[in-house]
């Protein structure tokens, strides 16, 4: 089981996402939308294939903006094993399934666990190195963004709150 690889500045990373960007088509891309009660959230979470894994890049707005001077802006966000952005009353995201898992590992070392997501007055931005998938693994797949952080220990999904918004994994 392979993990997320952690980079600093030290290595180049800032000059490697912007070469990423400026040079390549990603392999992948989910358009997010937000459900229902939060019809604001949009923005992209895309794929890109490197020597050492997947390059994930997400950017999003329109994330709820708490109330209070410490509330939450923390979200998780996962890689789920559906292939549908739909659901019913109580859960607006139901057909996106469960946390993608194809090694059967706890929580939170699901290939689909990705780190979260910091917002800043409803926009996120973050680009992590996966080794836990290769893009074809998860094309037709959904990212879910939930509407809390991830504890990391909770099973079987980090007890992350509810589902606020969804977009499924297509090829480019």
């Amino acid at each position: 089981m392979k993990g997320v690889i952690c980079l600093n500045t030290d290595t180049g990373i800032i000059s490697k996402i912007a070469e990423l960007i400026l040079t390549n088509r990603p392999a992948a891309i989910a358009n997010i939308q937000g459900s229902e009660q939060y019809p604001d959230i949009e923005g992209t979470v895309v794929f890109y294939p490197e020597e050492q894994g997947v390059m994930v890049l997400t950017a999003i707005a329109g994330l709820p903006v708490p109330d209070a001077e410490c509330g939450n802006t923390v979200h998780a966000i996962h890689i789920h094993d559906g292939g549908e952005c739909s659901g019913n009353d109580e859960d607006p995201f139901a057909n996106a399934g469960t946390h993608y898992n194809p090694y059967d590992c706890p929580h939170p070392q699901h290939a689909g666990d990705l780190p979260p997501i910091f917002a800043d007055n409803g926009s996120a931005w973050s680009a992590v190195l996966m080794e836990r998938f290769n893009v074809d693994d998860v094309i037709g797949k959904t990212v879910i963004i939930h509407d809390s952080y991830d504890d990391f220990q909770s099973q079987p999904a980090g007890n992350s709150g509810s589902k606020i918004a969804c977009g499924v994994i297509e090829a480019v």
